[in-house]
């Protein structure tokens, strides 16, 4: 009964092994979240004050459409000096030209400070979460 007890705990190593490990926050990260069941990257920043584009940036484990977040994990929400402190949520409707004439910015600003717009501004959806400080963020 006892000889087979070595090659279970080989088993168990292994699959522990093979789990994903989660990404280390970085060293100079402002502030940080635990990511709840139900999250997104919109409901994160809109909640937390920090841009969609700033929260996939800085945490290079989450895909393109932010749908493998994994409850428990920590997610870095801003650098320190590349942390947005404006932010704005996206209504139906809106446009980046209104949004920035609203946050009283330059339209060339909203643009670099979210890097993902395109320069129509065609891929905005309703509920992300922009930055609208009126300094470019030089995010690296």
């Amino acid at each position: 009964m006892f000889a087979f007890a070595p090659l279970v705990a080989l088993a168990v190593l292994a699959v522990v092994s093979a789990a994903p490990s989660a990404a280390a926050v970085p060293p100079d990260c402002a502030r940080t979240y635990v990511v709840q069941q139900g999250d997104t990257c919109n409901s994160i920043g809109a909640a937390h004050q920090a841009p969609t584009f700033q929260i996939e940036h800085v945490n290079t484990q989450i895909d393109g459409n932010c749908d493998n977040l994994t409850i428990g994990d920590t997610l870095c929400l801003g650098r320190n000096g590349q942390d947005c402190s404006n932010v704005h949520v996206v209504k139906g409707g809106e446009t980046c030209g209104g949004i920035a004439r609203n946050a009283n910015i330059a339209l060339n600003v909203l643009f670099q400070n979210n890097p993902t717009i395109n320069s129509g501004c065609t891929n905005i959806q309703v509920g992300e979460v922009l930055c609208t400080q009126s300094t470019v963020i030089h995010y690296t």
